[in-house]
C-alpha cells in the first residue's frame, strides 16, 4: 500500500472519526456532560482550543486504525483501536470523576460503530485496485 494512499485514508477515517465524536458528544450526549459537570460544580462549556485537541484525538485514532489495519485482520485492528482509544479514555475520565454516569450505555455501541466505520474507510481505500482474472 502506497504511503500517500495510507495517508488520504488515515485523515478520512480522521474525519469520520471528528464528526461521530462531535455528533455524540455535542448533539446527542452533550446535556448529559453538562448536567453532571454542574454537579460537580464545574461548567461544562465547549471551547475552541477543546475542540482542536479532540480533532488531534481523532485523526491519531485514523492513524492508529490505519496502521494496525496493515498488520492486523480486519477484526483484531477494530479490537485493538477500540481497546486503546476509548476504555482507557472512559478509566481515566472515571478516575478524574467527570464521566457523566449512564452515558456508556449508548457510548460503547456507538463507539464501536465508530471504529468499525473507521476500519472500513481505511480498507477500502487502501484497497489496490482489481487485478485482471488469468485467462
Amino acid at each position: 500500500m502506497a504511503s500517500r494512499h495510507k495517508f488520504l485514508a488515515a485523515a478520512t477515517a480522521g474525519v469520520w472519526i471528528v464528526g461521530s465524536e462531535f455528533a455524540r458528544n455535542e448533539l446527542l450526549f452533550k446535556h448529559l456532560w453538562v448536567g453532571h459537570f454542574s454537579t460537580l460544580g464545574l461548567r461544562f462549556e465547549t471551547l475552541p482550543l477543546n475542540g482542536m485537541l479532540w480533532t488531534v484525538w481523532g485523526f491519531a485514532l485514523g492513524y492508529l486504525v490505519a496502521a494496525l489495519l496493515g498488520r492486523f485482520s480486519f477484526g483484531e485492528a477494530v479490537f485493538l483501536a477500540w481497546l486503546a482509544a476509548f476504555p482507557m479514555m472512559w478509566l481515566t475520565l472515571h478516575n478524574l470523576q467527570v464521566l457523566p454516569p449512564g452515558l456508556l450505555v449508548a457510548a460503547i455501541p456507538l463507539s464501536v460503530v465508530e471504529v468499525v466505520v473507521a476500519a472500513a474507510i481505511v480498507r477500502k481505500l487502501t484497497k489496490g485496485p482489481p487485478q485482471p482474472r488469468p485467462s
